[in-house]
């Protein structure tokens, strides 16, 4: 399976995608979500899992990595600029700006792409693919421990595409 965004180049994030964007919600969270591609996913594919983490956020945040954006059921190998808050044919969990450290945004704004704002350094980000053989039992705002319980079993391959982003 091969992921490719048309948001990373050279390694390097895009800034619209993040702090350094123009489209953010009422809480100034970035919103114009990164788009992404995959080709070749294996046989049996029924459907993808994402998930986008900053693992650079772990000292930052007092020991966690940071959850940018989930999503699961997405039928679809392509997924384009800004998507999130548009698109319907998927099911978006919650990010980790309605932590403590993220302002405790509202459920709603968090169910969604919360984009980039390193505030030290640049980051690598992460966003992991999941082919999975089906669908998932996972509603509007699930969180990283229920997608990976209900992808359990059901991965049939993972890739992961990183890009550096700084503010």
């Amino acid at each position: 399976m091969k992921v490719t965004s048309k948001g990373i180049i050279n390694g390097r994030i895009q800034p619209q995608y993040g702090g350094r964007g123009t489209q953010f919600n009422e809480s100034n969270i970035p919103t114009f979500s990164l788009p992404f591609k995959v080709e070749n996913a294996p046989k049996g594919t029924v459907s993808l899992a994402i998930v986008l983490e900053d693992k650079d956020a772990y000292p930052v945040t007092g020991g966690f990595a940071w959850i940018h954006w989930l999503a699961a059921n997405i039928t679809r190998f392509e997924i384009k600029d800004n998507e999130s808050q548009e698109a319907k044919d998927f099911v978006q969990g919650t990010n980790s700006w309605t932590s403590i450290q993220g302002g405790e945004q509202s459920a709603e704004l968090c169910c969604y792409y919360g984009g980039m704002t390193p505030p030290d350094r640049p980051h690598v980000y992460e966003l992991h693919v999941f082919a999975l053989d089906g669908m998932l039992k996972l509603e509007k705002g699930f969180l990283l421990n229920e997608l990976f319980h209900e992808m359990e079993g059901h991965v049939l391959e993972e890739v992961t595409l990183k890009g550096v982003y700084d503010n």
